[in-house]
């Protein structure tokens, strides 16, 4: 397994594909299937050349199975907190350590830019991720989002990471 930057070589068609594949897995009983089903596989790429966005990539033999999003926060009221955007991983490679190393990777990441406070978002609903945070040594807070996601009303939730 290695885990490295996205370089402007990588396919960004494929790492969307990833992205699609796992919001299929993941949400299939959380959003609308009708959205899920509508989810181009295309959709992520204009995200993936985000400049405010550092894109990491995990490999297994040169295949790139899991994706992750770190930054600076998006939010006003978090400045200067980092914050892990997204972890992907393709479904068949779930459970087996990949998204372990690649939270691990990412949070150090964010400690080498100089943050010393990380968070990240959830949806409330998604219990297995939640639980995979919470094992990763995230807490939850009391902040949270409502968002629309495919129609549907969602609530996000808010953890941080705690050494």
């Amino acid at each position: 397994m290695e885990i490295r930057y996205m370089s402007p070589a990588d396919d960004k068609l494929s790492i969307s594909k990833i992205y699609v594949k796992s919001w299929k897995y993941a949400y299939r009983d959380i959003l609308p299937q009708d959205y899920l089903n509508s989810i181009s596989e295309g959709e992520w790429v204009t995200h993936l050349s985000n400049p405010n966005r550092k894109t990491l990539l995990c490999l297994e033999n040169d295949i790139v199975v899991g994706t992750s999003s770190i930054s600076n926060s998006r939010l006003e009221q978090f400045e200067g907190w980092g914050e892990i955007i997204s972890i992907y991983l393709l479904p068949e490679y779930m459970g087996k350590g990949y998204g372990k190393r690649l939270i691990e990777f990412a949070v150090s990441e964010l400690k080498k830019l100089g943050y010393s406070n990380i968070y990240l978002w959830v949806l409330e609903k998604n219990v297995k991720a939640r639980h995979f945070y919470e094992k990763a040594g995230f807490i939850l807070t009391e902040d949270y989002l409502n968002a629309k996601i495919g129609g549907k009303m969602v609530k996000e939730v808010r953890y941080i990471y705690k050494d």
